[in-house]
């Protein structure tokens, strides 16, 4: 299956919105995300055309979707960009893939925008791409890992299960 991978349109936040939200419904989105879906659902409409202009603007935090030939949206993948950090750095969060279309190679090609973009940028240089990972989803850590990140050593506690460990991966520039 072939997919457009774009920044999401400023007109387009309502689909944004709908997108983030079946992913936070899906089963996987325990150990995936670290919002809830009540509250996600709770966010005010100009928290979601806000998101979606700064990504038509090519500001982050940028959002990239996968647009099939049919014009639905299989999945997304969110960068942050973090200054406040020791070494510039983007930060993905947010990737979804519905379910529909996993194993199509979107998350993939989602990635590949991402990181492009990640080192596209003139101001922050980044030198690193991260993200973290649940210590529960091997299905997306060794996805990670065939792009090439690695991990840092790097953990931090689950923001919604204590008890559960996040793994942080990295992939330097190259």
């Amino acid at each position: 299956m072939a997919y457009v991978i774009r920044p999401v349109k400023a007109q387009e936040w309502q689909r944004l919105r709908e997108l983030r939200l079946v992913a936070l419904a899906d089963p996987v989105a325990r150990v995936a995300f670290n919002e809830t879906l009540e509250a996600a659902a709770g966010e005010p409409d100009e928290l979601w055309q806000s998101r979606a202009a700064r990504s038509e603007q090519g500001v982050a935090p940028m959002t990239f979707i996968g647009e099939a030939a049919d014009g639905s949206w299989g999945g997304m993948v969110v960068v942050l960009v973090e200054t406040d950090e020791d070494v510039p750095q983007t930060h993905l969060v947010g990737a979804y893939v519905r379910p529909e279309h996993r194993g199509t190679g979107l998350a993939r090609e989602l990635f590949r925008a991402a990181i492009g973009w990640s080192w596209e940028l003139a101001e922050p240089a980044v030198e690193r791409v991260r993200l973290w990972v649940h210590e529960e989803n091997g299905r997306a850590e060794a996805f990670y890992r065939a792009l090439g990140f690695v991990e840092t050593g790097l953990t931090s506690a689950d923001p919604k299960d204590p008890a559960a460990l996040e793994r942080e991966l990295v992939l330097k520039r190259g």
